[in-house]
């Protein structure tokens, strides 16, 4: 019988406990990003290739960026910094300059973190860097 009451308390206990993080779940922000990866096709090198990211506050309270970091140095974000409301948008802005880039694929990455707990975002932009045209002259 002893055995039987530990064995309901625990339950009740987890029981609670659930709820109690269902219900701090449906009181936070959530992100959804239209696009997780940016192509950026073709970039000739010594070229600077932006792209923007949108993403959704699906949650019920306001979203935070806390942190954007790219991978590497080429990588410049901006995003917004304002906190964005339930229900609307906001942008993370990456300009990728290729001056040092060799030639070929590239994929780099950007970690957000923003407020929600225990949890970070990573997105990606890719591409390929060719050589640049040649310079064509009039032979006037």
């Amino acid at each position: 019988m002893k055995k039987l009451l530990i064995l309901f308390a625990a339950i009740v206990f987890l029981g609670k406990h659930s709820l109690s993080a269902q219900d701090k779940k449906k009181d936070a922000p959530a992100i959804t990003f239209e696009k997780e990866t940016m192509d950026l096709g073709k970039i000739e090198k010594g070229q600077v290739a932006k792209c923007q990211f949108k993403f959704k506050n699906n949650g019920t309270t306001p979203l935070t960026l806390v942190n954007v970091r790219p991978s590497c140095g080429c990588t410049t974000p901006s995003f917004s910094k304002e906190p964005v409301m339930p229900g609307k948008f906001g942008f993370i802005e990456a300009a990728y300059n290729s001056s040092n880039a060799s030639i070929g694929s590239i994929t780099k990455s950007i970690t957000v973190t923003t407020n929600i707990p225990d949890q970070s975002f990573v997105i990606f932009i890719k591409g390929e860097v060719v050589n640049p045209s040649p310079v064509r002259l009039n032979p006037e």
